[in-house]
């Protein structure tokens, strides 16, 4: 299977522009022209919601120390500290063009009590939705200490490139809303940025579901939001509306299958026709993603979900808000994707196999070359068109699953052991096993329909969880 081209800002929504989460990649120009393009490198040129009217989050950067740095110190008269802040801010200002965010850097470094009550004021009368210290110097902590006493509720980061020793990095610890990022990764700047970035979007992001009657809110912000119409009538009023883009988009996933198994090329292009039909209510209901109610029909879109997450779509089955908030989070701090799956322990091994019919291809990331290998199989209804995706083994995975409304998490981490095949065994279309770290019995994982995620994410998803506020604990 041919590997993918990288996606843009434009053609991945959630990954870096994030004022339209639904604006479409370009119109296509038919099949032929889609068999040219990386596989789910394309999103629909039919719907292009406006742009978020909350606008972008401010994030706000400030350095702490002497203008001049001080010979007998650390780090001392043998850096140049004023060309490492410059090194900070150029990497800051590059991650916050990508992600859409509202840099204020003050350039002037302060350390003197008038310059810190300054900025304390400062923080007072206009709050930003984020901040970062950087400490930049050993002996110069107390005015650090200070601002994070008088900040407030902003969420902020103390950046620490070998500028503490363990005593000065206690600092933040047990404070909520604080993070110490004490590392010489100068990288890991962007990753702070993207994680503040993330607290501001879930604030500001809304989701459909398509049950008529339920409105709900996280305590982070993200709203499920009620769909007006019925959403099955609309994906039946679409059963026999060929298009240009479903034909292309039926075609290329063929094209790129390892066997079409079950269905016939008439349930691919039907397929296709509902992942446009969700499309269009999303961007009807200026929502930024999608979480199906009621979905275990017949032809149920299972191969709809799995191209919208490809595209850094937020797309969850069997109305799982959780999964939708988990799936959010994990496009805004690694631009990837999740499965939902429902668990099934096996007790013999001691594994656990998930499985579902939605999973995506871009495991490693919407903006990486990978695409794993699928088949097209049937529903569990013998009809309609799923992909049976096929997880790479001996690779880590992460499992997580929020709370809602409330601001928990459970995570732990595991590895792919492999894939189920079908026939001989009956279950979701994709199917595999994992093992669990340190889990003695994986009937002890606790949840359902938890994200299993290709990686080994948990200790930047707990970062994060500090950063945020959100209550921790390990998944089984």
């Amino acid at each position: 299977m041919k590997a993918t081209k990288t996606c843009t800002a434009s053609q991945c929504p959630m990954m870096v522009n994030r004022r339209n989460l639904l604006r479409g990649a370009g119109a296509l120009a038919g099949a032929a022209a889609a068999a040219e393009m990386g596989l789910l490198d394309f999103a629909s040129s039919l719907f292009a919601a406006p742009a978020n009217p909350a606008g972008k989050p401010v994030v706000n950067v400030v350095f702490v120390r002497p203008e001049k740095p001080l010979t007998v110190s650390w780090p001392g008269g043998n850096c140049d500290t004023s060309a490492q802040q410059a090194l900070f801010t150029k990497t800051l200002k590059a991650a916050a063009r990508k992600l859409d965010v509202d840099l204020r850097v003050q350039d002037k470094p302060i350390v003197k009590p008038d310059e810190i009550n300054a900025y304390v004021a400062q923080l007072k009368k206009s709050p930003p939705d984020g901040l970062i210290i950087g400490a930049m110097c050993l002996f110069r902590w107390k005015p650090v200490q200070q601002i994070l006493k008088n900040r407030g509720k902003v969420p902020t980061i103390i950046y620490s490139h070998l500028s503490g020793f363990t005593k000065n990095l206690q600092l933040g610890r047990d404070m909520p809303g604080v993070l110490m990022a004490a590392t010489r990764s100068i990288e890991w700047l962007e990753t702070g940025l993207r994680m503040l970035n993330a607290i501001w979007r879930l604030k500001h992001t809304r989701i459909l579901t398509t049950n008529r009657t339920y409105n709900s809110t996280h305590e982070l912000g993200t709203k499920i939001v009620a769909c007006k119409v019925d959403w099955q009538q609309e994906i039946k009023k679409a059963k026999d509306k060929k298009t240009k883009e479903s034909q292309a988009i039926a075609d290329f996933y063929a094209k790129n299958a390892k066997k079409i198994v079950e269905p016939k090329q008439a349930d691919i292009v039907e397929a296709a026709r509902q992942y446009a039909v969700l499309r269009r209510l999303m961007a009807d209901h200026d929502c930024q993603g999608i979480t199906l109610q009621g979905c275990l029909i017949t032809k149920p879109p299972c191969l709809a979900v799995s191209k919208l997450r490809d595209e850094g779509i937020v797309a969850t089955c069997e109305g799982v808000n959780h999964g939708a908030l988990g799936e959010l989070l994990t496009f805004l701090l690694f631009n990837r994707p999740t499965f939902i799956q429902d668990p099934s322990p096996d007790t013999i091994n001691n594994t656990l196999i998930g499985s579902h019919c939605t999973s995506p291809v871009k495991l490693e990331g919407l903006d990486k070359p990978y695409t794993a290998p699928y088949m097209i199989r049937d529903y569990h209804s013998r009809q309609g068109a799923a992909v049976q995706v096929l997880w790479p083994e001996g690779k880590p995975v992460t499992l997580l699953q929020f709370g809602w409304p409330k601001k928990t998490l459970m995570i732990g981490t595991g590895k792919v052991v492999g894939n189920i095949a079908q026939p001989p065994s009956g279950c979701c279309r994709t199917a595999f096993e994992i093992t669990v770290d340190g889990c003695k019995d994986t009937r002890d994982v606790k949840g359902f329909h938890q994200l299993f995620i290709l990686g080994d994410l948990e200790r930047p998803f707990r970062q994060f969880a500090k950063l945020a506020g959100i209550e921790v604990s390990r998944i089984y």
